[in-house]
């Protein structure tokens, strides 16, 4: 049975992304002194990037063993890196650029090439560095879209049954955008899932997929639900409005 959601509410998105940044840091210093390699799978959108910033400068830049982290990520847009809706790009403006971290140790999806391939080559990249059968990541990231979508696993579509596949193709229809995404099965393996939500805007979401009624394909984010590992959520105030009551 996944164990009950570590709901952290900080003082203010600033608070938050601190948090997320020293979660970052000591876990990587953890899992680098005793298995030799961090693995994390990072999101896009608007929640991490304070917190990104912070990781590209100290103390964090010094503090974070990069020699061992393995970043990867969630899901990308079916763009160029060099993309303003690049998940990578903007990861990469952030920190990934401004930190000693060895050129193979990032392990990007590639937006640039046919969705289905791109698709295929990262599923093989995952085989490669972890091994045959669902990869286990020390930690995920995930942002929560005002619709409970996370990754590109969005509501009410056949890539939130994907079972077989750890790496898929989703279409965001209001765009005609294809993606590249993380399937279930991969987030819930995961050693911790860490959502980050800061910000009124996220509310609404938050309540009802912490509190609202199990609706996993209307709600994605309610099938986030690790088996042998942590889920946390990392809010702010204003994002924790409709959790007042959280004790």
């Amino acid at each position: 049975m996944p164990a009950s959601p570590d709901i952290q509410i900080h003082a203010d998105a600033h608070a938050a992304a601190v948090a997320l940044a020293d979660s970052f840091a000591a876990r990587a210093e953890a899992a680098v002194r005793g298995r030799g390699r961090f693995s994390v799978a990072l999101t896009g959108g608007s929640g991490p990037v304070e917190a990104f910033g912070l990781l590209g400068a100290e103390p964090y830049r010094s503090r974070i063993p990069w020699d061992g982290v393995h970043l990867f990520w969630g899901d990308e847009r079916c763009v160029p890196p060099g993309h303003p809706r690049s998940n990578f790009g903007a990861a990469d403006r952030l920190f990934v650029s401004r930190v000693p971290i060895p050129a193979a140790n990032v392990h990007r999806m590639r937006g640039e090439v046919p969705p289905r391939e791109g698709a295929a080559a990262y599923a093989a990249e995952l085989e490669a560095f972890f091994g045959a059968g669902v990869p286990r990541f020390d930690l995920v990231h995930l942002g929560i879209g005002p619709d409970g979508h996370v990754c590109s696993l969005f509501p009410f579509t056949d890539p939130l049954r994907e079972r077989d596949r750890i790496v898929t193709n989703n279409l965001l229809l209001p765009l005609g955008e294809w993606r590249i995404t993380l399937t279930v099965p991969v987030l819930n393996a995961a050693r911790r899932v860490e959502f980050i939500a800061p910000g009124a805007e996220k509310a609404a979401i938050v309540r009802t997929a912490v509190r609202g009624p199990i609706d996993p394909f209307r709600i994605p984010a309610q099938l986030v639900r690790p088996v042998d590992g942590e889920l946390a959520w990392i809010l702010d105030r204003a994002a924790a409005a409709g959790l007042r009551d959280h004790t």
